[in-house]
């Protein structure tokens, strides 16, 4: 199998807009959860969300082009925008035909399904756009990207729910090691913070009801009570060793483990004794060639509900044994909330930055020990070496997924 490692990235999120703002804000612990303005939320039962609010689409691409994307790919092309930058990479020195996009998305564009089926139910069916089903549709982010850059090689949109982001960046390198590609832009995209969506979501009882933005997204706090919905983008450039090498790039890290599961359970529990998870977390140690103690920390799923973070947490202790109370875990989403199908990819760029940096940031908000959940989630922000990262991310319908980053080293 060829080595495939990561040598651009980019976000969009609500604590930052750029990888820089971001990390720094990560760093800083900051929370992007403030009260929805988007809408008025007087019957809601969720109030908060980690909404974005600076994003400015005409700085990655022109007002025309904008305006027939769905906000989740104008996040998309943005973060493919910063990572392809971040790379150093000369398209036009490419072969664009080995340049591959993977770019999931769990919902699609809600808010325009929303309005056009207002339309119809206003103005009858004449009225609704000839746009809403290709901007609508999920696999318009990767379909974007590769418009807005000229990829021309492999393009595939993993839909796996709140999975979608790492089950994305999984396959393109999966692509790469079997040598369909070279180099893959991928991630996961999403704008989710709609009506529909929020009330959706809080139907199922799976929103946090606190109107404290500060104790709304509290993962693995015993006084947890659901996710705050997030929204925003994160791209990652994945690239063959050798052909990273031969430009010249400059190596971030390597992905050395993939895992992807089902649990076969329930269509939005997790499975109790944290099975599904364990084995994509351990599929990844194995195919590394790692043991699980060589492993320095987990970036969690840690939605913030009951049953996710005690699952997580049995999975982790199922995994990697007495390890895993030596583990530093954390949650990003104590800061941006659940951003669904961009999850994944975020997170995943906070364990490249975690490995690149030694730092492991704090799970925000975390306050009140629950003693079923009874690991070290990561209090207050730690320097230390970080050689092997794990980033998981799991989604209704039972999907587990589990990538295993490391340092790049050139043996």
């Amino acid at each position: 199998m060829r080595r495939v490692v990561v040598t651009g990235l980019g976000a969009v999120t609500a604590i930052g807009t750029t990888v820089d703002t971001f990390w720094e804000n990560i760093k800083k612990g900051t929370c992007g959860i403030k009260l929805i303005d988007k809408f008025d939320t007087t019957d809601y039962k969720a109030k908060v969300a980690a909404t974005i609010d600076d994003f400015d689409p005409k700085e990655y691409m022109d007002a025309k082009t904008a305006k027939r994307m769905a906000e989740f790919c104008q996040y998309a092309v943005a973060a493919t925008k910063q990572a392809i930058d971040n790379s150093g990479l000369d398209l036009e020195k490419q072969d664009m035909t080995r340049f591959g996009a993977s770019i999931g998305s769990g919902i699609g564009a809600l808010g325009v399904m929303e309005k056009d089926h207002q339309k119809l139910m206003e103005k009858g069916p004449n009225r609704v756009s000839p746009m809403m089903v290709p901007t609508m549709i999920s696999n318009m982010a990767a379909g974007n990207v590769a418009i807005q850059f000229g990829l021309q090689g492999k393009n595939i949109n993993v839909v796996t729910a709140c999975a979608s982001g790492a089950h994305s960046i999984g396959e393109a390198y999966r692509a790469i090691q079997c040598n369909e590609a070279d180099i893959m832009a991928a991630g996961g995209a999403e704008s989710a913070i709609t009506e529909l969506g929020v009330a959706g979501f809080a139907a199922l009882t799976a929103l946090s009801s606190s109107e404290d933005p500060k104790r709304a997204s509290i993962p693995f706090d015993k006084e947890r009570n659901g996710f705050v919905m997030g929204e925003g983008a994160g791209v990652v450039i994945l690239e063959e060793l050798e052909h990273a090498k031969a430009r010249g790039a400059k190596i971030l890290a390597e992905v050395v483990g993939y895992g992807a599961t089902c649990d076969a359970y329930h269509i939005t529990s997790p499975a109790p004794d944290g099975n599904g998870a364990a084995r994509a977390m351990t599929f990844a140690i194995n195919e590394a060639g790692i043991k699980p103690e060589d492993v320095d920390y987990v970036n969690a799923h840690g939605t913030s509900t009951h049953h996710n973070d005690l699952f997580e947490t049995m999975a982790i202790k199922k995994s990697f044994g007495e390890h895993a109370y030596k583990l530093n875990i954390n949650s990003t989403k104590s800061m941006i909330g659940h951003a669904l199908g961009a999850a994944g990819a975020i997170e995943f760029v906070v364990c490249v930055k975690s490995v690149m940096e030694n730092f492991i940031h704090a799970t925000v908000g975390y306050q009140v020990p629950d003693e079923e959940c009874d690991l070290n989630y990561t209090k207050e922000a730690v320097e230390k070496e970080v050689n092997y990262a794990i980033s998981n991310s799991l989604g209704f319908g039972g999907h587990n997924a589990s990538l295993l980053i490391k340092k790049y080293t050139e043996e």
